[in-house]
């Protein structure tokens, strides 16, 4: 098998885990990392023995022995990092969200697609079996008509989180708070399983820390299949609570927290209910209430998906076009709270 060569673009927080995926997968090999400060880029070079580190991510993208680069930054960055990784000839593994904008992630993927590069997105909770299994359910009509798709995002963020960085809690940069950092990973997992969306109404504001993006929202779902929802999203209840998707038809419920599967009940044609829980992994996401808690095992899986997607010409599990729905549903809850009203979808 030949192997490809890895960069990585940003060498903040969630760095090490693509660094980590890479050194664990088969097929590629750390070539050289990147960061605006220099300090940061050097450490982790040498701290992790890659042979090259940058300042300037289009330096590491003129080198020709890398093939893949995974864009670890700022999420109002990765567009366009993104654009000129692809046309340099470079595959690209972008972590969420894709990016802010509609109109940025647009032209992200009108680039990706002229340039045939593969692109994925880190949305890793898509990997585990649990998800998986609970998505076929769902989709296949396990659980009947649905009712209900509900996702609980109840994350702790303290004030040194949001003041250690520049960009965190920005408009700018991180392109909103509470919903598009944290509470993306379960909205793109909620869209996954249940389908896309037709309306939303929203509410959302900064109750307690000092940001001008929203640590608390919620909004209500309306479903193109017809059923209800909400999503609950917030970084500011002490010390958090562990993510939670409930999913309920008139033929069953599922309940899925972090990745173990807390109830799966369905109908049977007697009448009666069903012992057909399934047996997956169980893996806890972690995150909760510290961001570099979390587990390794789904972003291995997607470094090894992007070299898999390279180097056989496969698909990547969540692609660009699939990421940009968790964005415009954020979007839509955003212009719900300004205008104070219902939002039609697509915007």
């Amino acid at each position: 098998m030949p192997e490809l060569g890895y960069g990585i673009i940003g060498c903040g927080v969630i760095a090490p885990f693509h660094l980590l995926g890479v050194n664990k997968a088969k097929g590629a090999k750390m070539v050289a990392v990147c960061d605006i400060i220099p300090e940061k880029a050097e450490k982790f070079a040498k701290d992790n023995n890659i042979p090259a580190w940058y300042t300037d991510y289009k330096e590491l993208l003129k080198r020709p022995d890398i093939d893949i680069v995974s864009i670890c930054t700022p999420s109002g960055l990765h567009s366009e990092i993104a654009i000129e990784a692809a046309k340099a000839g470079k595959h690209i593994l972008c972590e969420k969200p894709i990016d802010i904008t509609l109109p940025a992630i647009d032209k992200m993927l009108d680039v990706v697609e002229q340039k045939n590069v593969k692109l994925g997105v880190m949305f890793q909770r898509r990997t585990y079996e649990t998800s998986q299994q609970v998505r076929q359910t769902v989709q296949s009509g396990g659980l009947g008509k649905m009712v209900l798709g509900d996702a609980y995002l109840k994350y702790y963020r303290s004030q040194a989180y949001y003041d250690s960085a520049g960009w965190r809690g920005t408009w700018e940069l991180d392109g909103g708070g509470a919903l598009m950092n944290q509470g993306v990973h379960g909205i793109d997992l909620l869209l996954w399983i249940m389908g896309d969306v037709a309306t939303v109404y929203a509410k959302a504001d900064h109750l307690v820390r000092n940001i001008k993006v929203e640590d608390t929202a919620v909004a209500v779902l309306t479903y193109k299949n017809g059923a209800f929802g909400v999503i609950e999203g917030t970084t500011s209840v002490y010390p958090g609570e562990e993510t939670r998707l409930e999913f309920h038809g008139d033929l069953g419920t599922i309940i899925l927290q972090e990745q173990t599967i807390k109830k799966w009940v369905i109908l049977g044609s007697d009448g009666k209910p069903q012992d057909v829980t399934p047996q997956g992994e169980s893996v806890k996401v972690g995150g909760t209430s510290d961001p570099a808690a979390i587990a390794t095992l789904g972003h291995e899986r997607g470094v090894q998906n992007i070299i898999d997607a390279v180097l056989e010409n496969k698909p990547v599990y969540c692609s660009g076009l699939e990421a940009r729905k968790s964005v415009e549903i954020i979007l839509a809850i955003y212009q719900s709270v300004k205008t104070k009203k219902e939002i039609k979808l697509p915007l």
